[in-house]
């Protein structure tokens, strides 16, 4: 009984951190105003172009991005570009920011902060692992390749949700 109290302390310690960082946090942020992009969307409208590698959902203005390093929009064609927790999923980080640079006049960048660890250590999708305690960025803060994503995501494949 005593094992089972501790498993299920452990579960509420990992479970309710990421469901605060990830549900609450992250929709804050998303209705704080009508994103010209939102990319990587994946379930959630930004209220203006939301694109992403594929459709998770049915949303208005949805566009599909086939190549995230050359995004299929003018430079400086948004006011504002929402990145919601993608940055941590690409190869090239710095790259990819370069291009949301490109097509927009503000970035907002959406990471999982190093205290939500179930996110910043799931080496199942992810691939970086960023050294922050901040949800929202202006830009990328540094970070570390996460230990035998490379390996365990060249065996499994890196997980999309869809």
């Amino acid at each position: 009984m005593l094992y089972l109290g501790i498993a299920l302390g452990l579960f509420a310690a990992l479970w309710a951190p990421h469901q605060i960082s990830y549900r609450f946090m992250k929709a804050r942020i998303l209705k704080r105003q009508a994103w010209g992009l939102n990319i990587c969307c994946g379930r959630t409208d930004g209220g203006g172009v939301n694109a992403d590698i594929v459709r998770h959902a049915e949303l208005p203005r949805f566009q599909i991005v086939e190549d995230i390093y050359r995004l299929p929009f003018a430079d400086l064609e948004f006011d504002s570009v929402l990145c919601s927790h993608t940055l941590e999923h690409v190869e090239d980080p710095d790259r990819f920011f370069a291009e949301l640079r490109r097509v927009g006049r503000q970035v907002v960048l959406v990471l999982p902060p190093l205290w939500d660890i179930t996110a910043a250590l799931n080496i199942l999708e992810h691939r970086w692992i960023y050294l922050t305690l901040k949800k929202e960025h202006a830009r990328p803060p540094r970070r570390l390749r996460l230990p035998l994503a490379r390996t365990v995501q060249r065996i499994f494949g890196q997980r999309l949700h869809s």
